[in-house]
């Protein structure tokens, strides 16, 4: 079984593009589902429903969407393997830019929207710069120099990176994306040992251990001060 995991922040297009591709992987004789991680609430479950994708929605709440999707893995690839799948596409919501969902054994893929600046690859962080493959949306939306401006920027934090173009309403680079996953040979099962690719952050952030208080005395850990001074503060 192949895992796909797919990341990008809410509103770039990734189911658009998935069920597009899922459908292309159909026409394939790949038997392919779908785990769909939000953090609040999502209805794309009536989407690839309609598609006859078999989904498991789950939704982390308080709990970073990242660290909820790689908590949960393994019940994912055992809810996958009882399916009789060939591939299991997790979707993530990868909302913070310090981390990144993907592992050593999975095909990674960020998706992007192209309306968000020229700039915004150089920003992204190991959502962007660790994926295998980097799809972009809405590109029909901004200009050809912006567009071109967008892709040399992926390609300067990400060199290696195989880049779509995508449109999440024609289907365009869907097939490709289908492509690129089922070359892969990247394989697992239930036995399958994983690793993160990205080394995760620091240290725990006060605030995501629920501290409401601003004043620096509430706060410990890896700090670093405005002016760029770095210093650890707890047990």
């Amino acid at each position: 079984m192949r895992l796909v995991i797919v990341a990008g922040t809410p509103g770039s297009g990734k189911t658009s593009i998935l069920l597009h591709t899922i459908r292309e992987l159909t026409l394939r004789n790949l038997n392919t589902v779908v785990v769909k991680i939000d953090y609040i609430q999502t209805d794309d479950k009536r989407r690839y429903a309609r598609e006859l994708i078999p989904i498991k929605i789950g939704i982390s709440g308080d709990m970073c969407p990242d660290h909820f999707s790689i908590y949960n893995l393994e019940e994912m690839i055992e809810w996958a393997t009882i399916q009789k799948a060939d591939i299991l596409v997790v979707e993530t919501a990868g909302l913070c830019l310090r981390c990144a969902p993907y592992t050593d054994k999975s095909i990674a893929v960020c998706v992007i929207d192209t309306t968000s600046g020229p700039n915004v690859p150089l920003k992204v962080g190991p959502l962007l710069t660790t994926s295998d493959i980097v799809v972009t949306t809405k590109g029909d939306l901004v200009s050809q120099a912006e567009r071109e401006v967008f892709r040399e920027r992926c390609y300067e934090v990400n060199k290696s990176c195989s880049l779509i173009e995508a449109n999440g309403l024609s289907g365009k680079g869907s097939a490709e994306l289908a492509d690129l996953i089922q070359d892969s040979k990247l394989n697992i099962n239930q036995s399958t040992s994983m690793t993160l690719r990205n080394t995760p952050p620091l240290a725990i952030c006060t605030l995501c251990t629920g501290e409401q208080r601003t004043a620096k005395q509430f706060h410990s850990g890896v700090l670093r001060n405005i002016n760029g001074f770095e210093e650890y503060r707890g047990e």
